[in-house]
């Protein structure tokens, strides 16, 4: 949501504190974006991740919530979506965001789910509840750290709220969001 000048915080947030301290989005998830990211996501072209990885670094907010994270994690694929595409799109961009701080295997995909896309925001969240958690052996890692959680789209934010629940009941005391693209 765009704010008005000189809020930080919108009513809904502050009714309801979000699960992410913040989310960054590179792009607005539409021409030319809508074809490029679906090239790279379902037509199994993981070379557009440098270049679209730079272009989110080249956003200030994502720079600068790189450089102050102590993890890059990017979402997790269920694997039977990983064996569809063939790679994470997540993964290759959190790759090239974070160099050394990826941690690819902190956070897991415990339940496949079934497609955000034909779903309504009430059932979104449910699809994703309970989908992600940490591993157990891992989580004292994350004793207040703070989390760079990356993603390629955000739609809705159910996702990346369910994951960052997840982070935050292992004990990340910071979770933020970056994202190629979002959908207004």
């Amino acid at each position: 949501m765009i704010l008005p000048g000189g809020l930080q915080v919108c009513g809904s947030c502050l009714r309801e504190p979000p699960e992410l301290d913040a989310c960054h989005a590179a792009v607005d998830y539409a021409f030319p974006w809508t074809g490029l990211i679906a090239r790279f996501k379902f037509q199994d072209e993981p070379g557009w991740a440098r270049p679209l990885a730079d272009l989110m670094r080249a956003v200030p907010a994502i720079a600068h919530a790189v450089s102050t994270a102590d993890r890059v994690v990017p979402m997790p694929l269920s694997r039977r979506r990983l064996s569809e595409r063939g790679f994470n799109q997540a993964l290759e961009l959190a790759r090239r965001l974070g160099a050394g701080c990826v941690d690819a295997r902190l956070l897991l995909r415990v339940r496949d789910t079934l497609p955000q896309a034909s779903l309504d925001l009430s059932r979104r969240r449910a699809n994703v509840a309970q989908a992600f958690a940490v591993d157990p052996l891992r989580a004292a890692c994350l004793a207040g750290s703070h989390v760079l959680l990356v993603d390629d789209v955000m739609t809705s934010g159910a996702s990346l709220a369910a994951a960052a629940r997840a982070l935050r009941q292992a004990g990340a005391a910071r979770v933020t969001g970056v994202v190629l693209a979002r959908t207004a």
